[in-house]
């Protein structure tokens, strides 16, 4: 970085919730005749970044994560669409950059792409980073991306990933996938959870596995400051334990991304409640859908 460059102070007080109350674009009746940007992006304050994709590109509208510190910034998840036409990933997020390098202007800003975990629709984008200068893409396999974090040696390790004074928090949270991965920003107070914990249906390939990753995180939590556990799809409605069918691409109804701590500690009642012979069952704020 510049060394004229401004610090920004990502630990100078613990974080306080900002308001949250964003109506998502949610799809519409035709897809055809649907009007919402292909990417829809919440400033959650100057430096953290929320993004949605359109329902009517990708049924699964995946959230995405873009976080800026002093020295890069980090995108976490690509999305369901690999076409740069209809999915204009790169795009939006060199515009992010450029303006908030146009506020806090420094020289050789680099971007690391992350993943919470490697299925389709978090890692499509991939390759519009490919050829990005100053970019650095981390596969989302078990193979490259824990021997990025270290978790090959030590799975119960906290990886930290430095931006340039806002350090996030990593941990191995295998159950939904073998490589799932959470993340933890002191700075907003936000864990990142992908597709182990959100409100729709969670898929669960390792049930003892999905098990031990929340109880780490209800440990995890208890000695930090979590102000939201935002995951990267919403597939409830606004009724308790009533999901939208899958593949829908309408939901005018949904609840806030948004979940708390205490939702883990209603999923590991609900674990319990269930034993170590899974079913399928729907609780009021998840579905829990063991596969395989």
């Amino acid at each position: 970085m510049d060394a004229g460059a401004g610090l920004i102070d990502f630990t100078k007080a613990p974080p306080a919730p900002r308001a949250l109350d964003v109506r998502w674009i949610h799809g519409s009746p035709s897809a055809r005749h649907n009007t919402d940007p292909e990417l829809q992006v919440h400033a959650y304050d100057e430096h953290t970044f929320i993004l949605r994709q359109n329902m009517a590109v990708d049924y699964e509208a995946p959230f995405l994560f873009l976080l800026f510190g002093n020295d890069r910034a980090v995108l976490i998840d690509t999305g369901a669409t690999a076409s740069a036409e209809l999915f204009p990933l790169r795009r939006v997020v060199d515009e992010l950059v450029d303006g908030w390098l146009a506020r806090h202007p420094r020289q050789g800003y680099r971007l690391l792409v992350l993943h919470t975990h490697p299925h389709r629709d978090h890692v499509a984008g991939d390759g519009q980073f490919a050829d990005r200068p100053g970019t650095t893409v981390i596969a989302a396999g078990l193979d490259t991306a824990w021997d990025f974090f270290g978790f090959s040696s030590g799975p119960d390790a906290v990886a930290r990933v430095d931006l340039g004074g806002r350090v996030l928090e990593c941990l191995a949270t295998p159950g939904h996938h073998k490589a799932a991965v959470t993340f933890h920003d002191p700075w907003t107070g936000f864990l990142l959870t992908g597709d182990t914990v959100y409100p729709g249906r969670l898929y669960i390939e390792d049930w003892p596995a999905f098990g031990r990753s929340i109880d780490r995180l209800i440990e995890f939590c208890a000695r930090r400051t979590v102000t939201y556990v935002l995951g990267c799809h919403i597939e409830m409605t606004r009724q308790p334990g009533v999901d939208y069918p899958v593949r829908t691409t309408y939901q005018p109804d949904e609840p806030p991304l948004q979940m708390t701590v205490e939702h883990l500690h209603a999923l590991r009642d609900a674990l319990d409640e269930i034993g170590d012979r899974p079913v399928r069952r729907a609780f009021d704020s998840f579905v829990l859908w063991p596969v395989g």
